[in-house]
């Protein structure tokens, strides 16, 4: 007798019907697998009905495409391998299934979740930019055997979202010409190993990346991971950003340079006239300090946290409207979740060829700064 019968049956019937909306596999038997889901949806290929699962694996997600027979057998036999609990959604109603340590399969209807269809559009596997290279191993992102060690998932995620930022920004930048990229405060190093992999040797391009970081014992160890890697025009220096004083820097990158590092670095761009400078500050005590025991007018700033949140924006606005002032186009969005750390703001910078109104910028500048009576910002002092 076939355990699953009820669910294959109402699988069938609402392809049949039109009423098939997409069916998840849940609640893994075996955490180790790294599979917490698999999810199916209905799409057309080659002018074909294919069912398409999606098999979300804490690092990365497979695709594979199956007929309506194959999906069959694979969901039989992925309910009784490795998940515990399936649920079939069409327009007519719900079904959920629930297998036992035991084998033994339960099923439970309820009102529909879906009043329309996905559409049967095929969705091309996103691109992971990371490939399980050495560096990883050596930065302890990945283990022994090349695999990624679950507790630096999230690193690993937040690599290839970073990547896919970086690529994106590049279409401003002539990629064709040598470019020196500067990351200061670098770290330890993951995002600087990940950009020279990704474009030194996935993408070709001819990239020296020199990293600037204060301590030196990670200077050191990021400097001798290169170098077993391999990695030539990739280099490590010891020394503050105030202190670094190459000034032909194409593409400036600081991520969570604390306080005003941010500035320090922004300040090295544009004397360099950088193509692109990529930021994602940090602390913002500077401005903060400027106008503590200062009573505001307005009532959003009542409370602390209100008010760390606000001259927070009114930190990056000036410090963007700054870059515009000096003929870069600039935008911010969010780098990554907030559900990994709320300093997830970026601020990009990219050099422009039209000339910005300084008066009207200036302006704006002076209003914000009266508003929240602040005096100066530091990115101003450095440029004077």
């Amino acid at each position: 007798m076939n355990t699953f019968k009820e669910l294959i049956d109402t699988l069938k019937e609402s392809v049949a019907q039109s009423e098939f909306v997409k069916l998840t596999l849940s609640k893994p038997v075996r955490k180790s697998d790294e599979l917490p889901n698999v999810y199916v949806r209905q799409i057309q290929l080659k002018e074909e009905e294919c069912f398409q699962f999606t098999y979300r694996y804490t690092t990365n997600d497979q695709v594979k495409n199956y007929t309506l027979e194959e999906a069959i057998i694979e969901l039989e036999s992925l309910l009784l391998e490795k998940f515990r609990a399936a649920s079939l959604f069409t327009l007519t109603h719900d079904l959920l299934v629930f297998v036992s340590k035991k084998k033994k399969v339960s099923y439970k209807k309820s009102t529909p979740s879906f009043k329309n269809k996905l559409p049967e559009t095929h969705d091309k596997l996103k691109e992971k930019r990371v490939e399980l290279s050495e560096y990883l191993k050596h930065l302890g992102i990945t283990d022994s055997n090349n695999q990624i060690i679950p507790k630096m998932a999230d690193k690993y995620r937040q690599i290839n979202k970073y990547l896919e930022i970086i690529e994106g920004l590049l279409s401003s930048v002539n990629t064709s010409k040598q470019l020196h990229i500067v990351d200061m405060g670098s770290g330890k190093g993951y995002l600087t190993f990940a950009l020279y992999d990704y474009l030194v040797n996935r993408k070709k391009y001819n990239v020296t990346v020199t990293g600037i970081e204060l301590r030196q014992s990670l200077v050191d160890y990021c400097n001798g991971v290169a170098d077993k890697c391999g990695f030539q025009k990739l280099s490590f220096i010891a020394k503050p950003i105030q202190e670094y004083d190459n000034e032909r820097i194409d593409i400036l990158i600081a991520l969570h340079a604390c306080d005003t590092a941010t500035d320090d670095a922004i300040y090295k761009g544009l004397v360099a006239k950088s193509e692109l400078i990529i930021c994602a500050p940090c602390c913002h005590k500077q401005v903060r300090q400027q106008v503590k025991g200062v009573e505001q007018e307005s009532p959003l700033l009542k409370y602390g946290i209100f008010k760390e949140r606000q001259f927070e924006m009114v930190t990056d606005t000036i410090r963007a409207l700054i870059l515009e002032k000096n003929n870069y186009n600039t935008k911010v969005f969010e780098f990554i979740s907030n559900e990994h750390t709320r300093k997830n703001v970026m601020l990009v910078g990219s050099k422009s060829k039209k000339i910005k109104d300084v008066d009207s910028i200036n302006e704006k500048i002076t209003d914000l700064k009266k508003e929240f009576h602040i005096e100066e910002h530091y990115l101003e002092t450095l440029i004077k």
